[in-house]
């Protein structure tokens, strides 16, 4: 919110509050969400290029993770403003919910920002901008599901993920299986850490209606999130292995599944505060296991 304030400090009024309120809105005041989206973003671009990859791409895939980030926020307060965030104790002071930006506000901005990312898409190749159309879908379909399904952090998985095929495209002009295989075991890691954010609302959500796989697992929450993380840091071993990356790679993968350990020990007494405490450690496990792929890369 510094970082906010000090952004929008030379701008005169009105527009200052409009401004910052669109920031807010686009949860530029809450930067973990969008590293989240990164760190599986930089590992399919190492993994595509099997080094340091093409700076066009590094630059375009990076600057494309906050805008849709920023674009994926603005849809899913438009989706839940009227029946869940005015009803939920986290949630009901973010600007829609409070009314401070109203409905056609926030459409423009989604429509705006789409347009900055379809903007970066078209520096890339044809592939890419084929497979950005399915990206922008899911991103758009992803804020509506909770309302029908209790798998919307899947959903939320393949939304965040396919920047992951995107990536392969981008640097190879195709996408591997190794492509598809990131692909999936980020859809796990999404599941994860979107579950554990969940477990935060769970009971509000019960009570408002929304669906949600922290309501679908219920009291089996925590084995069933194990499973689920036991299965990602497979995956990634078989991605790993399938690169034949050397032991920094693997040496990441062992602090991950320390990271998933003190997850499961936060969460043991599913209280709100430590719920999302272990929501927020993924952005390390994310990020360890980035470096760890940097290096074995970079000692190869």
């Amino acid at each position: 919110m510094q970082v906010i304030t000090w952004l929008t400090s030379g701008l005169a009024d009105p527009w200052r509050e409009r401004i910052r309120e669109y920031l807010v809105l686009m949860r530029m005041d809450r930067p973990v969400g969008a590293l989240l989206l990164l760190w599986p973003t930089l590992w399919g671009l190492w993994f595509a290029a099997n080094d340091f990859p093409p700076i066009g791409a590094l630059i375009i895939f990076t600057l494309g993770v906050f805008v849709m980030r920023a674009a994926g926020c603005v849809i899913n307060d438009y989706a839940d403003h009227g029946w869940l965030d005015g009803e939920v104790e986290r949630t009901r002071n973010r600007p829609m919910a409070a009314g401070r930006v109203s409905k056609k506000e926030a459409l423009l901005l989604f429509a705006g920002l789409l347009g900055c990312a379809f903007v970066l898409v078209l520096l890339t190749n044809a592939l890419t901008i084929k497979l950005s159309f399915a990206g922008a879908a899911l991103a758009a379909i992803y804020p509506f599901c909770k309302r029908y399904t209790h798998l919307a952090q899947v959903v939320l998985g393949a939304a965040f993920g396919w920047s992951i095929p995107m990536a392969f495209a981008a640097v190879t002009g195709e996408v591997s299986a190794l492509g598809w295989l990131l692909f999936l075991a980020n859809v796990l890691f999404s599941t994860v850490y979107d579950t554990e954010y969940a477990m935060v609302d769970r009971e509000d959500d019960i009570r408002v209606g929304a669906k949600s796989t922290a309501i679908l697992f219920a009291d089996a929450d925590r084995p069933i999130l194990g499973i689920l993380m036991f299965t990602f840091l497979f995956a990634m071993l078989l991605a790993g292995t399938r690169a034949e990356l050397g032991w920094p790679y693997f040496a990441g993968l062992g602090i991950a599944a320390g990271l998933f350990a003190w997850q499961q020990w936060l969460i043991r007494h599913r209280e709100r505060e430590a719920c999302f405490a272990a929501f927020r450690n993924n952005n390390w496990v994310g990020f360890v296991l980035w470096v760890g792929l940097l290096l074995a890369l970079a000692i190869r």
